[in-house]
């Protein structure tokens, strides 16, 4: 494919780079929103306690840590395209396995296998996308993965609406393996990043793939001399122990920036909703099927707002989309606590559409900018390690807030529990405010030099 024109036009390449990496976005969604609609029959089949609906629930978020531990320095050592079909094999294994056990002990194990996948795809879809692509779209593209997600989210809803009339959790799993196999298939089509290139010496094929991915020449040019110099003024960084590098002063605004921005959004309690939302919908009257009918329009609500928030991105700004954010989750959560503490006849319409907003300003936010922030801010000699390291706390959290949240539910009743939430998002609204830098339309090496600067003056 020829880019040598004058044309500012991106190339299609970058959007099928897009398009197909974000398929393990797809699968993240789908894989960990699938266990909302099949646990209402899974706890029939196998007589769960509450106790074991939670490990059942949590079980795929332990696997997610290993895999975000491990996504990074593998990616750093085999590349970002290695490492993402050695992902799309996980979870098409993974998924044929949960379809087929026949005890919860195997299903537990079968959703921490189906978590390593997960927790691998939200460090590499990202971090692929983030180096592939063009600065003026960068945001939006990397959004990309989290308009997947929430439509792989919205997929599982759909799915346990179709399968919910004879309770077929197994195919609710086993659907999962098709999505995989396209990711596997589609990723052999796409080439290694630049930047990846360029950190193992191999600068003539860096070359030839930013000339496929960028819109002229001389853009491809600039681009390649400017990742060199980055990478040589990093000589003294580039060591095994990746992980002290982390600690260096420079780099612990950004490390503080982007893991901030993963836990925040995950001690919002947004995964509650997407877990527990039929138990929610079911405890205030609701029926099962209306339970899972009603989360499936909650799932529709945080497709439609991811799309906006990929618009306002790069518009907005990162900053400012928190800050609003954080600060509308608030509001709705102490609505909804307050209207599930007391009761009332219509506690089930007002929990509907306190949940919906909640869940239509999280998209539209946090939703977005949680990938997007950690992908842009870390130096490229530790970016695999750093996201590995974002992503562990990240589903760190995660497990904590479902694991947590029926116990809490128990212990201190809906209404408080829902008010601890929006504690933490006002809490994201300062973090906002104070400690969120503003990477719009800046390259990845430009925002390097700036954390850098900063620490020397």
């Amino acid at each position: 494919m020829s880019t040598t024109s004058t044309t500012t036009r991106t190339p299609r390449l970058v959007y099928l780079v897009t398009i197909i990496t974000a398929i393990g976005g797809f699968l993240f969604g789908y894989d960990t929103g699938v266990i909302s609609g099949a646990l209402l029959f899974i706890e029939r089949d196998f007589n769960l306690t509450p106790a074991a609906e939670g490990v059942v629930v949590s079980a795929i978020l332990v696997g997610a840590t290993i895999g975000a531990l491990l996504a990074g320095p593998v990616s750093d050592r085999l590349g970002r395209r290695h490492t993402i079909i050695g992902t799309a094999t996980v979870f098409a294994l993974g998924s044929l396995w949960a379809a087929l056990v026949n005890s919860a002990g195997e299903l537990i194990a079968a959703r921490v296998v189906l978590g390593i996948a997960v927790g691998a795809a939200s460090v590499i879809v990202p971090l692929y996308i983030a180096e592939a692509a063009p600065p003026k779209i960068r945001g939006r593209l990397v959004a990309t993965n989290q308009l997947l997600i929430t439509i792989g989210v919205l997929g599982a809803y759909l799915t346990n609406a179709l399968f919910a009339y004879d309770g077929g959790w197994r195919w609710m799993f086993a659907i999962g393996i098709i999505p995989a196999a396209a990711l596997g298939i589609g990723i052999f089509f796409l080439p290694e990043t630049a930047r990846w290139l360029i950190e193992k010496g191999r600068n003539d094929d860096a070359l030839a793939v930013l000339n496929k991915l960028r819109e002229d020449a001389d853009t491809a040019s600039i681009e390649l001399h400017d990742i060199i110099a980055i990478r040589d003024t990093e000589k003294t960084v580039r060591r095994r122990s990746s992980l002290r590098d982390l600690t260096q002063r420079w780099v612990r605004p950004a490390l503080i920036a982007g893991i901030g921005v993963s836990v925040l959004g995950q001690a919002s309690g947004v995964n509650t909703v997407i877990y527990y939302a039929p138990s929610i919908f079911n405890d205030t009257g609701l029926g099962r099927s209306s339970a899972i009918l009603a989360t499936a329009g909650i799932g529709l609500v945080n497709v439609l707002m991811t799309i906006v928030g990929m618009w306002l991105i790069e518009r907005t700004g990162r900053k400012r989309l928190l800050i609003i954010g954080f600060a509308i989750m608030a509001l709705c959560l102490i609505v909804l606590g307050a209207a599930l503490g007391y009761g009332g006849g219509n506690t089930g319409v007002i929990a509907i559409i306190c949940l919906a907003v909640y869940i239509a300003a999280f998209a539209v936010s946090v939703g977005v900018v949680v990938f997007v922030l950690p992908s842009e801010v870390y130096p490229l000699a530790i970016r695999g390690s750093a996201m590995s390291t974002t992503l562990v706390a990240n589903w760190g959290m995660n497990f904590i807030v479902s694991l947590t949240f029926l116990s809490l539910l128990q212990a201190l009743g809906s209404g408080i529990t829902f008010w601890l939430y929006a504690a933490v998002c006002v809490l994201g609204v300062l973090y906002a405010v104070f400690l969120v830098p503003e990477t719009k339309g800046k390259t990845l090496e430009q925002l390097e030099r700036d954390f850098r600067a900063r620490a020397n003056a």
